[in-house]
């Protein structure tokens, strides 16, 4: 398994697996971040996403939706992108830092959470969901 760091990133694929991307956890900032570099795109997330998520996927008992959209998309209620921008969540609001990119967060965190055996995902074309394990 990759260490998760900049020299050796977890290499993952979108929910549907139409997409490879590598994301890293990057301890030299604060506060830590995950960096996801998608083609030539490259977004970044607050670290402690792993574990906010994790523990508010708990809290929902079962199946969630990705809803995953971009930052000037509205992302629909209920879904992991809407918790991962609402003001209710731990951080009051998005968990994205890069301004135009800080939204997805339903595409590119919970294949991590994923390979890091916190959550389970559907791999269907089109509506994933996720749950916490």
């Amino acid at each position: 398994m990759a260490a998760g760091t900049k020299d050796d990133p977890w290499l993952l694929q979108t929910p549907p697996g139409s997409s490879q991307y590598t994301i890293y956890r990057d301890e030299t900032t604060d506060p830590a971040t995950l960096v996801c570099q998608v083609g030539s795109t490259k977004l970044t997330y607050q670290a402690r996403a792993i574990d906010d998520l994790h523990a508010w996927l708990r809290e929902q008992d079962g199946w969630v939706p990705l809803g995953a959209a971009d930052e000037n998309k509205p992302a629909a209620d209920g879904t992991v992108e809407a918790w991962g921008r609402s003001p209710d969540n731990p951080v009051d609001g998005w968990y994205g830092l890069r301004k135009g990119y800080r939204g997805r967060f339903g595409m590119y965190l919970p294949p991590l959470l994923e390979h890091l055996g916190l959550a389970e995902l559907t791999h269907d074309a089109r509506n994933n969901r996720m749950r916490a394990r």
